[in-house]
C-alpha cells in the first residue's frame, strides 16, 4: 500500500510546490496591506473577498469535480463533455457578473461597505467571471495529471497579482481599488495562458453528459456552499456585528493559518483524483483509513509548529526591516492557533469525505457541510458581540470538527472504513500534551517540544515496524526511523 501511496505523494509534492510558492507569494500581500491599508480598508478587502469565495462556488455548479468523475472516459478527456461543462459555467458566470456590475452600488451597501466601494464590487464581479471561465481547463490539467502546467499557471497568476498589487497600491496609491484591479488583470492573463487547453477541446456539447454531471455536481456544489460558509461567513458577520476595523484585523491574522492551509490544500488537490481513480479497486477502504492516519501525523506536527512560533514570526523585523504585520494588527494574533487547528480538522474532513464521493452520496456531503455551516453561523452570531475575534475563530474550528464527525457517521451507513481510532486518539493526546504548556515556555523550550513530537511517536511504537521498513526503503529514511525488521 505504501508504494502505491508514493504516486499520491509525488503529485502532492508537485501541487504542493505550486501551492506553497503561490500561497506564499499571495501571503506577502497581507503584510504589505497591513502596512499600507488601515484596518477599516482591510475590512473592505476581507469582506468582498469573502463574498467572492462564496459566489465562486455558485458559479462552478460543482462541475469541476463532476467532470473529473464523469466527463473523462478511460483516463482521457471527452471533448463533448468538456465543452458542455465549460459552456454551462461560462454562461452562468457572465450573466451573473453582468447583474452584479449593474447593481454594484446597492450591493456595496448591502455587504456593509461604503457606497464608494461600488467600483470594487464591479472588479470583483469580473474576477469571478474570468476565474469561472478558467475552472474547467484547470480541472482538465488536474485530471490528465499535467501537474507541472497547472502549477506553473497558478504560480504565475499569484506572482502577477503580487507585482501589480505592489505597483497599484504602493507605487500608485490606488488603495483598495488597486487590490482588486491587480487580481482582475492576473485572472485575465491566466485565462489567456489556458487557451491551449481550452480551444482544442471545444466541440459540440454533450447535453446528456451535462445532465449527468449536473446531477452529480449540484449536490456537491450545495455541500461546497456549506463548506464555504464555514470558511468565510465569519468575516461578513464580524463586519456587521463589530465593524470593518475588527473585521480587517481578524481577516488579516486569519491568513496566518496559511501553513496548515497549504498542507491541507496541496494534499486535497492530489487526493481527490487519486482516490476517485481507485474507487472500484479492492482495499480502497483500508487505503482511506491509512491515509487519514498519516495525514493526521503530519498535520499535528505542523499545528504545533505554528502554535509555538507564530507570534515571534509576526513581530520580527523580517518585512523590509519592519515587523511582518503592522502593530495595528497584532491584537488578532491569539486567534492563529485556533484557526490552524480548524484547518487540521478540515483536512481530516477531506479524507473522510472519500467514501461518500465514491458511493456518489453527494446529498450526504451536503448534510455534513450544512451542519458545519449552521453551527458556524450560530456561534458567530451568538458570541462575537461578547468575545469578538476569538469567538469567530472557535466558531470555524468547531464547525470543521462537526463536519468531520458528520461525514464519518454518514459514511458508516454504506461503507465500513476501518479508521485507526486508537492510533488517532494517542496522536491527539500526545499533541495536546505538547501544546498545553508551550505558551509559558521560552523559544528554545518550544523548539525542544517540537522536536520531541516525532521522537515520542517513534519511541511509543506509534508507527508499525512494517511501515517504518517500507518507508525507509522508499524514501531512504535514517536508521533511527527504521523498523526492527530493517535493522
Amino acid at each position: 500500500m505504501l508504494r502505491e501511496l508514493k504516486g499520491l505523494a509525488k503529485e502532492t509534492a508537485i501541487y504542493g510546490l505550486s501551492t506553497v510558492l503561490g500561497r506564499m507569494l499571495s501571503f506577502l500581500l497581507t503584510p504589505l496591506f497591513t502596512h499600507l491599508l488601515l484596518p477599516v480598508e482591510s475590512g473592505v478587502v476581507q469582506t468582498v473577498y469573502s463574498y467572492i469565495g462564496f459566489l465562486a462556488l455558485l458559479y462552478a455548479l460543482g462541475l469541476d469535480v463532476a467532470y473529473l468523475r464523469l466527463g473523462r472516459r478511460d483516463g482521457r478527456p471527452d471533448d463533448g463533455s468538456f465543452t458542455a461543462a465549460w459552456g454551462a459555467v461560462v454562461v452562468l458566470a457572465f450573466a451573473a457578473s453582468a447583474l452584479i456590475h449593474v447593481f454594484a452600488a446597492p450591493l456595496a451597501l448591502a455587504i456593509g461597505a461604503p457606497e464608494s466601494a461600488a467600483s470594487v464590487v464591479r472588479c470583483a464581479a469580473w474576477i469571478l467571471a474570468l476565474d469561472a471561465a478558467a475552472l474547467i481547463p484547470y480541472t482538465e490539467l488536474r485530471g490528465s495529471h499535467h501537474a507541472g502546467t497547472y502549477a506553473g499557471i497558478k504560480v504565475f497568476n499569484i506572482a502577477l497579482t503580487l507585482v501589480l498589487s505592489w505597483v497599484f497600491v504602493k507605487q500608485w496609491g490606488w488603495g483598495v481599488r488597486g487590490v482588486f484591479l491587480a487580481n482582475l488583470a492576473a485572472s485575465a492573463a491566466s485565462l489567456i495562458m489556458l487557451l491551449p487547453v481550452l480551444l482544442p477541446r471545444l466541440a459540440a456539447p454533450d447535453r446528456a453528459r451535462l445532465r449527468a454531471m449536473l446531477a452529480f455536481g449540484l449536490p456537491l456544489a450545495a455541500a461546497g456552499l456549506g463548506s464555504m460558509v464555514v470558511q468565510v461567513a465569519d468575516r461578513p458577520i464580524m463586519t456587521r456585528l463589530a465593524g470593518l476595523g475588527p473585521a480587517g484585523i481578524y481577516g488579516s491574522c486569519y491568513k496566518l493559518g496559511i501553513f496548515m492551509m497549504l498542507l491541507v490544500n496541496m494534499f486535497d488537490q492530489a487526493w481527490k483524483p487519486f482516490v476517485l481513480e481507485r474507487a472500484d479497486r479492492a482495499g480502497v477502504d483500508r487505503l482511506i483509513a491509512r491515509v487519514l492516519t498519516y495525514f493526521a501525523v503530519l498535520a499535528c506536527w505542523a499545528f504545533l509548529g505554528v502554535a509555538f512560533f507564530v507570534d515571534v514570526f509576526v513581530k520580527s523585523p523580517i518585512f523590509a526591516g519592519h515587523a511582518l504585520f503592522g502593530p495595528a494588527y497584532w491584537s488578532g494574533l491569539p486567534i492563529v492557533p485556533v484557526v490552524t487547528l480548524g484547518y487540521l480538522f478540515n483536512g481530516l474532513y477531506y479524507v473522510m469525505l472519500a467514501p461518500l464521493m465514491i458511493d456518489k452520496r453527494m446529498g450526504s456531503v451536503g448534510v455534513a457541510t450544512w451542519i458545519g455551516a449552521l453551527i458556524n453561523i450560530g456561534v458567530n452570531v451568538a458570541l462575537i458581540p461578547r468575545w469578538g475575534m476569538m469567538a469567530a475563530a472557535w466558531a470555524t474550528c468547531v464547525a470543521y470538527i462537526a463536519m468531520a464527525a458528520a461525514v464519518w457517521v454518514l459514511g458508516r451507513r454504506t461503507r465500513a472504513t476501518p479508521y485507526e481510532w486508537t492510533r488517532l486518539g494517542g496522536l491527539a493526546a500526545w499533541t495536546a500534551l505538547l501544546w498545553t504548556p508551550a505558551s509559558h515556555l521560552s523559544l528554545p523550550a518550544r523548539a525542544a517540544l517540537l522536536l520531541a513530537y516525532p521522537v515520542g511517536l517513534r519511541l511509543s511504537g506509534f508507527l508499525h515496524d512494517e511501515e517504518l521498513t517500507e518507508l525507509a526503503a522508499m524514501f531512504r529514511l535514517p536508521a533511527f526511523l527504521r523498523g526492527r525488521r530493517a535493522a
